[in-house]
């Protein structure tokens, strides 16, 4: 199949594989080490921070300026997760349950560094 045919969705998750591939991630799966009690008020600004977290660009959530629609509306975290261990798990890789999603791997990939990944936890966890 040429790679003209292929949907943009397709085109991003074959580039983000394939940069997975490449890069070599440091941890495939969240490290079983990694604490986390984070700082609630950093991760609201990581994950309002355009140019970092950027969790708004695709999600509503509450007090935030110009949220996107694309995935689900952040707030009961703790009634739609089991545990912030299951919350940590789906921010770090969404792929592993559902390997067409759009949500970029944040922890998989060091999109964020461990203190910005635990302060976003944390942060979303609380809404």
């Amino acid at each position: 199949m040429s790679l003209m045919r292929l949907s943009r969705p397709r085109l991003l998750a074959l580039s983000l594989g394939l940069s997975a591939l490449t890069t070599g991630a440091a941890f495939a799966e969240l490290p079983a080490d990694l604490e986390l009690s984070g700082d609630t008020a950093a991760g609201k600004l990581v994950a309002n921070d355009r140019a970092k977290g950027n969790c708004v660009a695709c999600h509503a959530m509450p007090g935030a300026n110009g949220p996107g629609a694309i995935g689900p509306v952040l707030i009961a975290m703790q009634t739609r997760y089991p545990s912030k261990q299951a919350l940590a798990t789906q921010i770090w890789d969404a792929t592993v349950k559902n390997p067409e999603v759009v949500m970029p791997p944040f922890g998989k990939h060091e999109i964020l560094t461990r203190k910005e990944f635990v302060d976003v936890v944390e942060y979303i966890w609380s809404l």
